[in-house]
């Protein structure tokens, strides 16, 4: 189950008290690992300033239990912007204390959202000798976005990944869930992540174990794994001119299934495929070289059960007391659907059962102007849950202003009033159109529900308008005519309405 699930299924994480990180000081090591891990921060302005600082956060924690140095972690960021911007190649901290100052010293870049040409900058200028990437170690590429991306993503991700670099998705915001599915490695359930910016904390145990689990020094390791196929990757044990490969894998038990592949001696990674689902493999990597006895690698491969999860979530009918919640596809192996959901920020979760039949429900009862988690599991037949997360928000409730009346205060003046407006009101506006002399725009705080206007000229038509503010954007509001009476007549006015 993918991760934003985690955070409904566990409802005391949600509200804050438990999911407490542990203190710096008594962080755990991470040893024996060797990797190059580069970062892909959005430093746009589509995020905010808060947004950014959580950001830099969660980034300096997920770094604390790793040992860095030119035989150990090495790490790198660059800023994903109008123009890729490095932060600081592989080769510049070699130190827990450094690259701590060193994110703490980050500030934002502002600009565009151009992340595919970050990727190939990464790819072309970053996961090179120049900028400290080592050529036989396990290479890790963590983005994190607020989900979206002006240019195109998927071309140069996919030239990154077919150099063998594992990509992790760290979204914020909801994005589009089939562009950053294919972008990450697979499973997406492993490698993609959604979650608010504010629970950040709550994946960053997971990621460092996937994390740690890629970059175990100089060992043969499969990635990318799904029901069908997973990609080997080893560390650069020959050349082309001292050497090849051969590589052996067959299920467990199953010899007479051996499958042999010889590889040429530039080869560190290969995708295996065309694999039956839910079965374990044994693989076998023997280096032949012309120059010396290399022993060979071997590990074991379980692939995943061919169950898909739903691919698509479509939040539509948006309301402020509910929503329509929609997937797709509709598979017949799937007995029913679980739609869990709460406010973000708030452990109150629900559960709606829906038929297997069904793709599509209404959520009721939901409070207004509030970001919801919604997560759909498909359950199988077979037992199995598969699940996929969104994120939704309900509509503002606004209303209007009602039985907008006037008080003679005197020949130039009067005293405007209003009955407050329902919902949460931020203020209320007031616009005087003086027939004569200049127009007037009033802001009020919400307690506040009538003004004194004047310099009305005598004899004059003035229009008076009013309007409720809600987070959003205005409400509905009334507006009426005041006719002032010439100065020579007896006291009074009258006034009528103009919606």
């Amino acid at each position: 189950m993918s991760s934003p699930v985690a955070l409904l299924l566990v409802p005391c994480l949600l509200g804050g008290v438990l999911a407490q990180s542990p203190p710096r000081g008594l962080q755990p090591t991470l040893p024996d690992l060797e990797g190059d891990l580069l970062f892909l921060l959005d430093s746009s302005g589509s995020v905010s300033y808060y947004e950014f600082s959580r950001i830099k956060e969660f980034i300096a924690e997920l770094l604390l239990p790793f040992t860095f140095g030119p035989h150990d972690v090495q790490t790198g960021i660059v800023h994903i912007s109008t123009t890729p911007i490095l932060e600081f190649p592989f080769d510049r901290h070699f130190s827990t204390g450094a690259i701590q100052h060193a994110i703490r010293n980050i500030q934002q870049v502002m600009g565009d959202t151009n992340t595919g040409q970050t990727i190939s900058f990464a790819k072309e200028k970053l996961f090179t000798a120049e900028a400290g990437a080592r050529p036989n170690v396990p290479k890790v590429l963590v983005w994190v976005t607020d989900g979206f991306s002006k240019d195109d993503v998927a071309q140069p991700m996919q030239l990154l990944k077919d150099m063998g670099v594992t990509v992790f998705i760290v979204s914020t915001g909801r994005g589009n869930y089939l562009e950053l599915s294919a972008a990450a490695s697979q499973p997406p359930e492993k490698h993609l992540h959604f979650v608010d910016v504010d629970d950040l904390g709550l994946i960053t145990k997971e990621l460092q174990d996937s994390i740690a689990a890629i970059i175990q020094a100089k060992r043969l390791r499969a990635t990318d794994v799904t029901a069908s196929s997973f990609r080997l990757t080893w560390p650069q044990l020959l050349t082309r001119d001292t050497g090849y490969y051969v590589l052996e894998y067959a299920p467990s038990g199953e010899p007479r299934r051996k499958v042999t592949k010889q590889l040429t001696g530039d080869h560190t990674s290969l995708v295996v495929a065309q694999l039956a689902s839910q079965t374990d493999y044994e693989v076998v990597l023997i280096p032949e070289s012309n120059e010396k006895y290399i022993p060979p690698q071997t590990t074991r491969v379980t692939t995943l059960e061919d169950v898909v999860s739903p691919a698509q979530i479509l939040i539509s009918e948006s309301k402020p007391h509910s929503i329509r919640v929609s997937w797709s596809p509709i598979l017949e192996t799937v007995a029913a659907y679980q739609v869990m959901y709460g406010p973000l920020n708030d452990n109150l979760v629900q559960l709606q059962e829906v038929d297997g039949s069904l793709n599509s429900t209404v959520l009721e009862k939901l409070l207004s102007n509030t970001s919801y988690l919604v997560t759909v599991s498909a359950i199988y037949k077979s037992g199995k849950e598969k699940a996929l997360s969104a994120k939704a928000c309900t509509r503002e409730e606004y209303s209007k202003i009602k039985h907008l009346h006037f008080e003679d205060l005197s020949p130039s003046s009067v005293k405007a009033s209003w009955d407050p407006a329902e919902g949460d009101v931020l203020g209320y506006r007031v616009r005087c159109r003086r027939q004569a002399g200049s127009s007037t725009l009033l802001s009020v705080s919400p307690q506040i529900h009538s003004v004194l206007l004047s310099d009305l000229t005598p004899g004059s038509n003035n229009k008076v308008c009013v309007k409720p503010v809600y987070r959003a954007r205005p409400g509905k509001g009334l507006c009426r005519m005041i006719h002032r009476q010439p100065a020579s007549a007896a006291g009074g006015y009258r006034h009528q309405q103009r919606v």
